[in-house]
């Protein structure tokens, strides 16, 4: 009888909606400001990309192909309703719905700063929420200039003579929190072939095609043969 029931599934769509349509302001953390500046974007894009008033309309009008998703995990806090699981039985109203929400925080940000976010987004129903953390790792960084930091420089050297090695944030989710937490150095890298399209590339990670072509496969595997062998000597 759902004349003036209290369905829970009702109140998570309107939890899901808002989420989705939550936009928190951009940050910019200590990364990204170099990262812009190697991109060799135009000076107009970048001083936009540099500019918090100004780079959410940007993004907006930026293709996915582009690298959208990806300059907006870099600058944003992002709440992704993956999961929701409620009644089993279509007969059942159901008094409780559990929404799995995949909150990606920047550096420095710590579990006030998302329930501050989530009573943001969801306004008069934060009160019907109850929110239960899963995982709560913070955001890890390692420091450049270090051995393995100048070893990958010299080894990215060996099929790109002009390259440079630069730092930049990664926004999806690896081990690295875990030695970084045991006092050691982990970085996250590869070399993909130049024929790549970064942006689609980007594209393939848990999609439907995800895939590394043969190339890419090969210079990776090379550079890490590369720095342990350098580091050996």
């Amino acid at each position: 009888m759902p004349f003036r029931s209290d369905n829970a599934l009702l109140t998570a769509a309107k939890v899901i909606e808002r989420l989705a349509a939550y936009q928190p302001p951009a940050r910019f953390g200590e990364l990204w400001t170099e990262r812009v500046k190697t991109m060799g974007l135009d000076p107009e894009i970048e001083a936009m990309l540099l500019d918090p008033g100004r780079i959410d309309d940007y993004l907006a009008h930026l293709p996915r192909e582009a690298g959208a998703g990806y300059l907006h995990a870099s600058t944003h806090t992002t709440f992704s309703p993956n999961l929701l699981a409620g009644s089993m039985k279509t007969n059942v109203i159901p008094e409780l719905v559990e929404i799995g929400v995949d909150v990606r925080t920047l550096p420095g940000e710590g579990t006030e700063d998302v329930r501050a976010h989530l009573d943001a987004a969801l306004g008069d129903l934060s009160d019907r929420v109850e929110v239960e953390i899963v995982m709560d790792d913070a955001a890890t960084i390692s420091r450049t200039g270090t051995p393995l930091w100048d070893s990958l420089q010299r080894s990215i050297r060996r099929p790109f003579p002009t390259a440079r090695l630069t730092p930049q944030m990664s926004v999806g989710f690896t081990d690295a929190r875990v030695y970084r937490d045991r006092g050691s150095v982990a970085y996250g890298a590869a070399l993909f072939s130049p024929s790549l399209d970064a942006g689609s590339f980007a594209l393939r990670f848990h999609g439907n095609d995800e895939r590394i072509d043969v190339e890419s496969l090969d210079l990776t595997t090379n550079l890490w043969l590369d720095v342990a062998r350098d580091l050996l000597t």
